[in-house]
């Protein structure tokens, strides 16, 4: 098994933010706190997905970009459409970047196992 350099900077990348983060007092308003989460969960998708990509050797920087972005805008987007329309939509989101999130854990996990 080998594992190349550029495996360990997303997780790097995610150590040094947390650093940061908890360093700083910062308070998100309880409005923003669906946002937020989703966000996150988008986010957190995007990069495993590109841990997983790098594994399977068919990485692709301009995916993970694109993934990252569009993911994150359009969870916040129907975050959004649900806070208008009166529904929670954002349900949906969660639910979806939280099975994709765990698949691409175990995922990960079996390459290392």
């Amino acid at each position: 098994m080998k594992i190349t350099h550029s495996l360990w900077i997303p997780f790097a990348a995610l150590l040094l933010g947390l650093i940061i983060g908890l360093q700083f007092d910062l308070t998100v308003p309880v409005e923003w706190t669906r946002y937020t989460a989703v966000a996150v969960l988008a986010a957190l998708d995007s990069v495993l997905g590109a841990v997983r990509a790098e594994l399977n050797q068919s990485y692709d920087n301009r995916v993970f970009i694109s993934g990252f972005v569009f993911n994150t805008l359009l969870a916040m987007a129907i975050t959004y459409l649900g806070d208008r329309l009166g529904a929670d939509i954002w349900l949906a989101a969660v639910v979806a970047f939280g099975s994709r999130l765990f698949s691409n854990l175990a995922i990960i996990r079996r390459h290392f196992i």
